[in-house]
């Protein structure tokens, strides 16, 4: 039967043209895949899984927006398919899937809507989401019914195009770098937020791939010393309808929908196809500079959002195959807050998710991703699981199990927080250092012990099952969040411009502005916040594990106190590049560098095996050792006493593990103080058999961070401590 809205939108139909034929091809790969036909003829093969549709049309667009409908008639294991001769790359199609409209089942088949290949490669315009898009009758008077009702008006003027895109690159030339888990250091970057206002490189590249590829901004990389960039979602995504509503635009790209095509947007040479060799020549730039890529990727939802979101793709091509549906199955299972989570229990989409994975390696040339809400990918069918599908699979394939894997350990379902639970192979992104790091130097730790096991690994949370240091990523701050400069400056957040009334992003920031909220023209306390950031970068450098940067944070780059600026696609989101010239900012910058420098060459810094703290040799020194500001080792009660001064005792010569020559690794031993108090402290420096004597390496209560600061002290003796500062020494025997 039906409804009154279906019968007031007259369907759209395409024009009438003869088209080619349309052989039977093959069912996979899926996707467009250009390749040589019967009898040598060229074309391209189109696959696409539909499970349950009862007819698919794949349409072709001319440039002039001319559409072609072909039928596929041919039908492998729900696998709609065929050849079309005569077809090339840069060709724009979409499908159209026809079956029931019942989403009190969760069938919403709606061929009147243009739907996005799930496999195209590249993606040609943009999702502005006017009421056309929406498989339902989105103005619908009764709102809470709206969703039920079909919307017959065509979609295919009103969205994007999938782009066929031709095989035809060799990597040969390539070398990746592949650094050792323990060397890595992570910086996390937006690809148009780091280039858009960079001097350096040409107006007509910024914000783009070309614009991250080009010396300029490998140079910056490759002279602060990072090993990895880690780049912000470049999946191709849309912006969400109530931001569009605003006049605003999703920056971060948190809402995919085209897992294969790298996103459109940041393309400066073209969009029909030309993206992808773009993205491939940025990641050579790259490989070639020794800096490893690493991808954010958002495999837990989509940007079709829930019952009231927009029909782009796979909620039209199978919205029950597709999506975790609840009970009442009008509805979507939400663990990302975002409207929809994959069904990755589900083989079709557990295919789709690998595929992807498996094509950014082998043909985009990426080294490893980062997950985001990665515990929604390890619920089986509602439980996280540590045996799921998902997790299993990456186990054991060939291709990903070499390549870095990252996860950001929790969704916001139930039981979804899983920090340190995820299994071999795998490292994670360590909240709980963030949070006890933050605490410390704010002065709002009770006592020490976590602040101990999170300095030297988070042995806790990861010494099990063969795990190793290295699988906590540690950071302080990531793009979620305050920047390094804006958690000293603000207590609150400031995200009046996202348009909600300042309600978005987290009220839990752990920062301190010390003493003023926001910006200032007091010295004193602009000389304290510059303290403060070098103690939180000197601390995340020269912890163990693996560290990640947030891009700027290295020069004091501020968002105004917007801890949420996902919506920010302005100054406020991007890198400003003329920090440097302020001498405070450039000072930070040089002990940036000078602290990756120190990292890279000193092994106990990057150890691949967790501390015994057990003693290594007869004179009863240990690889690990915690000292009282009066120089005495911690015993247990010093752990449950509020202290805000912790000395932390690395000792070079007793490494594990062995050089590639076989040869046992040393290294220099070091001290680190750490004073979080509001006055000068006298510390007492170890004496023998700790250390002889020491040389001064870092000391962040200097202005002046260019050049180390090179004084010896005896062992035994005692240094002053400026208040609120980090310092480090060496051992000199």
């Amino acid at each position: 039967m039906t409804s009154a809205a279906e019968q007031e939108a007259v369907p759209d139909h395409a024009p009438e043209r003869a088209g080619p034929p349309v052989w039977p091809g093959a069912p996979t790969p899926l996707g467009a895949r250009c390749r040589t036909g019967p009898d040598g003829v060229t074309g391209t093969n189109f696959a696409l899984w539909a499970g349950g549709a009862e007819a698919v049309e794949l349409c072709l667009f001319d440039p002039d927006g001319t559409e072609l409908r072909l039928p596929l008639t041919e039908l492998t294991h729900e696998i709609w398919h065929g050849f079309v001769p005569g077809v090339r790359a840069g060709q724009r199609y979409g499908y159209r899937v026809h079956g029931r409209w019942d989403p009190w089942t969760g069938a919403r088949w709606n061929p009147a809507k243009l739907l996005l290949d799930p496999y195209a490669r590249a993606v040609d315009g943009d999702f502005a989401l006017p009421p056309e898009v929406y498989g339902h009758v989105r103005d619908w008077p009764q709102q809470h019914v709206a969703d039920t009702v079909r919307d017959e008006r065509d979609s295919a003027p009103h969205v994007p195009k999938g782009v066929v895109v031709l095989d035809d690159d060799d990597w040969s030339d390539d070398r990746r770098p592949k650094t050792p888990w323990q060397d890595s250091v992570i910086y996390e970057l937006h690809v148009k937020g780091f280039t858009r206002l960079h001097p350096g490189i040409p107006e007509h590249l910024r914000g783009t791939y070309a614009g991250l590829a080009h010396p300029a901004a490998i140079d910056h990389l490759v002279r602060l010393g990072v090993t990895a960039v880690e780049l912000l979602p470049v999946h191709q995504f849309a912006h969400e309808d109530h931001l569009l509503r605003r006049g605003l635009r999703n920056h971060w790209g948190y809402n995919s929908i085209g897992y294969f095509a790298p996103h459109a947007g940041y393309s400066s040479s073209g969009t029909t196809g030309q993206q992808v060799g773009e993205f491939k020549r940025m990641v050579r730039a790259l490989h070639a500079a020794g800096i490893e890529v690493i991808l954010d990727v958002v495999y837990n939802h989509t940007a079709e959002a829930g019952e009231l979101g927009p029909t782009l793709s796979l909620k039209g091509v199978d919205n029950r195959g597709y999506y975790r549906l609840q009970s009442d199955a009008r509805r979507y299972a939400d663990y990302t807050g975002c409207g929809n989570t994959l069904h990755v229990v589900q083989p079709q989409v557990l295919r789709l998710i690998t595929d992807s994975l498996r094509y950014w390696v082998t043909e985009m040339g990426v080294d490893g991703f980062r997950f985001d809400l990665a515990a929604a990918l390890a619920r089986s069918m509602h439980d996280v699981d540590m045996l799921s599908p998902f997790l299993a699979v990456i186990a054991q394939d060939p291709v990903l199990r070499r390549v870095k894997l990252i996860a950001e350990p929790w969704d916001v379902g139930n039981g979804g927080y899983q920090v340190g639970a995820f299994p071999p192979l795998w490292t994670e992104w360590n909240d709980r250092y963030r949070d006890a790091v933050r605490d410390f130097w704010r002065g709002a730790l009770p006592d020490v012990r976590d602040l101990g096991y999170r300095l030297s690994g988070s042995s806790d949370l990861y010494a099990w099952g063969g795990r190793r240091p290295y699988a906590s990523v540690n950071f302080v701050t990531a793009h979620d969040g305050f920047t390094l400069r804006d958690l000293v400056t603000y207590e609150r957040k400031h995200n009046e411009a996202n348009g909600e009334g300042n309600r978005d992003g987290t009220h839990d920031n752990r920062s301190w502005n010390c003493g003023v909220e926001g910006e200032t023209d007091d010295p004193g306390i602009n000389a304290l916040r510059l303290r403060q950031q070098r103690n939180l970068l000197t601390t995340l450098l020269l912890s163990t594990g693996v560290p990640m940067l947030v891009a700027g944070d290295e020069m004091g780059r501020t968002q105004g106190g917007n801890n949420n600026a996902y919506c920010q696609d302005n100054a406020i989101g991007w890198l400003d590049w003329a920090l440097p010239d302020d001498p405070g900012r450039a000072q930070l910058l040089a002990l940036t560098r000078r602290l990756l420098a120190l990292r890279h060459d000193h092994p106990v810094l990057r150890r691949r095996a967790f501390f015994s703290g057990r003693p290594q040799g007869t004179d009863g020194l240990r690889d690990l050792a915690w000292f009282t500001a009066e120089g005495a080792e911690m015993t247990e009660p010093d752990w449950y006493a509020p202290t805000a001064t912790l000395g932390l005792y690395l000792s070079g010569r007793d490494i594990p593990g062995r050089d590639e020559r076989g040869e046992q690794i040393t290294d220099d031993s070091f001290l680190a103080v750490l004073h979080a108090g509001h006055r000068p402290l006298e510390f007492r420096l170890p004496g023998p058999p700790w250390a002889e004597t020491y040389e001064l390496v870092v000391d962040t209560g200097r202005e002046d961070q260019s050049t180390p600061p090179g004084t010896e002290h005896a062992g035994g003796g005692v240094i002053t401590v400026e208040a609120r500062s980090m310092v480090l020494l060496r051992v000199r025997t």
